[in-house]
């Protein structure tokens, strides 16, 4: 009897999205900084976003970052502050494997490089990281990155915008791995929009387009955070990510679980 193929990381995290698609549910992926609000409560947030979402994103804070707005920006700067770094996020990752949900990092270039691409993919695939999203390494520089990682069998994130061009959309379509990030907005993440506001007609539309071109579930980030945004996002995206307003609950201290859980109930 063969043994089973042994699935490569990066095919986790389209899996895990394909799974919760079969529930009739878009995915849920959870953004947490990793080191806030404090150090010592990293692990316990893991593990509570993990118990309710089917992908974690961990934010590896930084001195600049450009893609994201005041609230992952306060969390990042925090963090900081705290002392973490790429090693101790790998490090403490490391110790708790077994929450059973796929792992992405979010991190801009300059912490990768200061690790060294060497080191990197094996660092990140002992401690159980399935890929990364680096939203300041554009598609045409990407090749070192990206051949690294997939000695190790690591996905790579694209990111695509409503200003894509449609020629630019099927090449980061075509070169996706675990899923495409389709940004709801131009801008920084966490725009200040009201809890329940409606998707635009013309995002929706922009989801179809890339669903259309991606072979890779396609994932909806930036700006959501209530169940009616998710709610309307279903059938036009295979999941959602959940940032700003899932980093200000902790930011509150209150209940990452009954706050996640509240993106899928139905009233």
């Amino acid at each position: 009897m063969r043994d089973a193929p042994i699935m490569a990381p990066r095919d986790t995290v389209s899996a895990a999205i394909h799974a919760a698609a079969r529930q009739g549910r878009p995915a849920l992926v959870g953004f947490l900084t990793a080191g806030f609000p404090t150090r010592q409560g990293f692990k316990a947030n893991l593990t509570a976003v993990a118990g309710v979402c089917d992908v974690v994103e961990i934010g590896v804070p930084f001195t600049d970052p450009m893609a994201d707005g005041t609230t992952i920006q306060r969390a990042s700067y925090v963090a900081l502050a705290n002392g973490v770094t790429l090693p101790w996020i790998l490090e403490e990752l490391g110790a708790m494997k077994g929450h059973g949900k796929p792992v992405l990092l979010m991190s801009y270039l300059n912490p990768l490089l200061s690790l060294g691409l060497d080191a990197l993919p094996r660092a990140a695939a002992a401690a159980g990281v399935a890929g990364f999203i680096v939203p300041d390494l554009p598609f045409e520089e990407s090749g070192d990155l990206k051949r690294a990682l997939g000695l190790e069998g690591l996905a790579l994130v694209q990111m695509v915008t409503p200003v894509t061009p449609p020629e630019r959309l099927a090449m980061l379509c075509r070169g996706a791995q675990g899923f495409v990030y389709a940004v709801t907005m131009t801008g920084t993440t966490g725009a200040p929009k009201a809890p329940t506001a409606d998707v635009p007609a013309e995002v929706l539309e922009y989801m179809d387009r890339v669903k259309r071109c991606s072979s890779v579930p396609v994932c909806a980030g930036f700006g959501i955070r209530s169940r009616q945004q998710v709610a309307s996002f279903a059938g036009h995206v295979d999941g959602v990510v959940v940032g700003s307003a899932l980093v200000e609950v902790l930011e509150r201290g209150q209940d990452v679980r009954a706050f996640l859980r509240s993106l899928r109930e139905v009233p």
